[in-house]
């Protein structure tokens, strides 16, 4: 009993510094502020390793954690009030993350803020290898645009962002196909344009001549009745009013507002997570106006038992795959290969329909990423040079 007691107390010793944040990198690792710190904030760095470093002033403070990751992480301090530490290697690409002070989770005051996990929070980009195709270059850049309306169907002002290429610019006659693009759950408008990097990405695909140049629109997937003002809970769908929301007020005012090639062959939706979810609901209840269908990292519509009858399925939709197949030009899925279960589970399952259903479908698998914003970065890079050809 003695020699397991022994044996459990130098486990946990062991345990103790291994999260702390203390002492985890080697000594001539270089670290570098992170890209998407406040303007002239030397804190949190990175290193090549994927190792976070974080620094905060909070003299009075007993204990300071860095939670990342899904861990977290001991803050040492030092004689002047200053707690600094790092975590264990991160997976490439953009993560939220925040500070614990005495128990209170707090944002780091030297990130920059991003609205992630029903909040504005912290948010790092580690370096990623491929991190070519959504950095800032010296091409033509398009513009994102705030458009503000007043929903008749929610009875509350809304909004959407909308990315316009470079080209819409250059003359006012041509006329551009449409991307709807949706966030994730507890997500907004905003994070396809920042955590996503979404414009980026498309003038980069544009200026290589992958990609068709097309507007991009962004709008809230949380939208309500009046009388329906109670926030979801995580991994619910939001009410499918927002389908009505998009159909008969974001298309016609889009269409209105831009110069839009205003048909099915010329539009397509897209989403990530809930948006995934949200997405498929919506294309297939409107085949007349969407002729490509991107979802990435999809769940609850896609259901995780092994079997998925096409019959009983989102109404049967799926039952006859011919028709499928001529009304949609692209069906795509994509998934992280880190991503935990339900999602490669639920999405096999909804593949292993659509095979049996003969339906044809485009898959992606995005090396070494979870359910992130790098996975569906990929994914947008790899989905839209198939549209509108």
């Amino acid at each position: 009993m003695n020699y397991r007691i022994g044996i459990t107390a130098i486990a946990a010793t062991l345990l103790s510094h291994f999260c702390s944040a203390q002492n985890i990198s080697a000594a001539n690792e270089t670290f570098q502020p992170a890209a998407s710190n406040q303007p002239g904030k030397p804190y949190p760095q990175v290193n090549n390793k994927g190792i976070v470093r974080v620094s905060i002033s909070a003299p009075l403070a007993n204990k300071v954690q860095l939670d990342i990751g899904g861990k977290k992480y001991d803050l040492a301090k030092d004689d002047k009030g200053v707690w600094t530490g790092e975590c264990l290697p991160q997976d490439e690409g953009f993560h939220y993350y925040q500070l614990i002070i005495d128990g209170a989770a707090i944002p780091d005051p030297s990130s920059r803020y991003f609205y992630g996990a029903g909040r504005l929070g912290s948010g790092i980009e580690i370096p990623a290898h491929d991190e070519e195709f959504y950095a800032l270059k010296d091409v033509p850049h398009g513009l994102i645009s705030e458009n503000i309306y007043y929903s008749t169907i929610t009875k509350a002002w809304r909004r959407c962002f909308v990315y316009a290429p470079a080209a819409y610019y250059n003359n006012n006659t041509t006329r551009f196909p449409v991307l709807y693009l949706q966030h994730g759950s507890f997500e907004d408008e905003t994070g396809w344009a920042t955590q996503g990097k979404a414009n980026l990405i498309l003038d980069n695909l544009i200026a290589q001549q992958k990609a068709k140049p097309m507007l991009i629109v962004m709008d809230n997937g949380y939208a309500y009745t009046p009388s329906d003002k109670t926030t979801p809970t995580p991994g619910k769908q939001p009410p499918s009013i927002f389908e009505e929301v998009l159909i008969k007020e974001v298309i016609p005012m889009i269409d209105t507002r831009f110069r839009t090639i205003a048909n099915k062959d010329n539009r397509a939706i897209a989403g990530l997570s809930m948006g995934a979810n949200q997405t498929m609901r919506i294309v297939m209840n409107n085949l007349d106006k969407f002729s490509y269908y991107g979802g990435f990292s999809g769940t609850s519509n896609y259901p995780d038992s092994s079997t998925i009858d096409p019959h009983t399925f989102l109404g049967g939709k799926f039952s006859n795959g011919a028709s499928v197949n001529k009304q949609l030009k692209v069906l795509w899925l994509g998934l992280g290969t880190r991503e935990p279960v339900p999602f490669p589970a639920s999405v096999g399952a909804f593949r292993t329909m659509l095979d049996k259903q003969g339906i044809k479908h485009v898959y992606y698998e995005s090396p070494k990423t979870a359910h992130e914003w790098l996975t569906w970065r990929r994914s947008l890079y790899q989905f839209a040079p198939l549209l509108f050809r």
